[in-house]
């Protein structure tokens, strides 16, 4: 938080500004953290053993696709996934904050094709 430089000409809308602000900026934050939890989703040991093992499975899926990509690849999707906002991704691998979004929507389709080349199933709708 920035100190006051000087005297606002409305203390009381100046406060007020300030304080949605830092709830703006705390929610801002949380919303970031929440896709890497949710990433994680941790299935409670009470959990169906037959949801820990897909969840087990996919997840082990998921980690050898992401290494059969590109590092860059790898970094944009876990940042990104995480929670880092454009900004944060162009300063850790080092590029323009405009080119993030199709750096990632490349990342994204090779992820897909990738994905989609090893493990691709069946629709199990079309059995039910």
């Amino acid at each position: 938080m920035r100190l006051l430089d000087a005297n606002p000409r409305d203390p009381r809308a100046w406060l007020f500004a300030v304080a949605s602000n830092l709830v703006r900026d705390r929610a801002r934050h949380a919303n970031r953290l929440t896709p890497l939890f949710d990433a994680l989703d941790v299935v409670e040991p009470s959990a169906d053993p037959e949801v820990r093992l897909l969840r087990d499975e996919q997840c082990s899926e998921v980690r050898l696709v992401l290494a059969a990509l590109p590092a860059r690849d790898q970094h944009l999707l876990l940042l990104h996934h995480g929670g880092a906002s454009y900004h944060e991704i162009a300063r850790a691998i080092g590029v323009a904050p405009s080119s993030v979004g199709s750096l990632l929507t490349r990342a994204h389709r090779r992820f897909l094709t990738c994905y989609g080349s090893r493990y691709d199933r069946p629709d199990r709708s079309a059995n039910a």
